[in-house]
């Protein structure tokens, strides 16, 4: 078993199924974009373990505390952990994280952001250590987020080939 996924299965954790947005939503772009020894991903939100957005849904610092939001932002990971091993077939390609936008559905007033997006780099971290893992990154606000997710997250990795 490759080394990335045996880290998850020690934590216990699961990789989603690919997103299927609501009903009538065409999203005409794809997750992973592979160019050279780079891959981009498009933006990612929360999903559970079955694959439908994860709940709870809103705005951090109303409907959801920072630790949700927090919780949100891994389960980010997650997905975009998912996407990465069906277009690179094994998650140890990916030698190193390049960078990581951020965004979180703020309510007025909340200026904790890089808090939330934490619940992502502390996974990657954990996952792939403080050199592979480390990764410029940008954790902002937004005013809304599709389909009212908390947070969504976008970035970029260097693969092997």
């Amino acid at each position: 078993m490759a080394n990335i996924e045996s880290r998850l299965n020690a934590l216990g954790l699961v990789l989603p199924p690919a997103f299927a947005p609501p009903p009538g939503i065409v999203l005409p772009f794809v997750n992973v974009r592979r160019i050279g020894n780079r891959a981009v991903l498009a933006g990612h939100g929360p999903q559970s373990p079955e694959g439908p957005l994860a709940q709870p849904l809103g705005k951090v610092g109303r409907e959801l505390t920072i630790e949700q939001g927090y919780a949100a932002a891994r389960l980010t990971a997650l997905s975009m952990l998912g996407y990465l091993r069906r277009a690179l077939g094994d998650l140890d390609r990916v030698t190193h994280w390049v960078r990581i936008f951020g965004m979180v559905n703020s309510a007025p007033g909340f200026v904790q952001q890089p808090a939330v997006i934490n619940g992502f780099s502390d996974l990657i971290l954990e996952l792939w250590g403080p050199e592979a893992g480390a990764h410029a990154r940008s954790a902002v606000g937004m005013a809304e987020l599709p389909f009212g997710m908390p947070v969504e997250i976008e970035g970029e990795v260097q693969i092997a080939d």
